[in-house]
């Protein structure tokens, strides 16, 4: 997809936010840590540095949400993320409550709030909640049997 492409797109999925104009995604694209993942009516992009990873957007068209392509590159993304890293986050609107549910159903936890920090057309500013998901790549169980079996 093309930035303008991805403009687009993105203003269509986000109709109560400010959408990310072509020169926005020029720039994150030219970066070597971020990275786009695309299927047909969808697209997630991703920054991954320093064993962390953010989910930047996710954005999908209206004519094909509710129909499981916001898990699939939710899923595309984790499934490319590197050995060495450790927790993948994101911020959501506290009232999008669609993917406030796809987060949790995939173990994505609230960590913190950004109180107003979704500005709203005519409305308050709508918090934004902060969600992390702890990886444990490459190995099987949680951290604390990880560290059972080490010590």
């Amino acid at each position: 997809m093309t930035s303008a492409e991805l403009a687009a797109l993105h203003a269509a999925a986000f109709i109560l936010d400010r959408p990310w104009q072509e020169a926005e995604f020029d720039s994150l694209r030219d970066s070597p840590f971020v990275h786009l993942f695309t299927r047909p009516g969808g697209f997630a992009l991703t920054r991954t540095i320093a064993g962390e990873s953010e989910l930047l957007t996710l954005a999908v068209d209206p004519s094909y949400q509710r129909q499981g392509l916001g898990r699939a590159l939710l899923r595309d993304w984790l499934a490319a993320l590197p050995a060495d890293c450790d927790s993948a986050f994101l911020e959501v609107a506290a009232d999008n409550h669609p993917a406030r549910a796809l987060y949790a159903s995939e173990n994505f936890a609230q960590v913190a709030t950004r109180r107003a920090y979704y500005a709203r057309i005519d409305a308050p500013g709508v918090d934004a909640y902060i969600l992390r998901r702890d990886l444990t790549r490459g190995h099987s169980g949680d951290l604390a049997a990880l560290h059972a079996k080490s010590g």
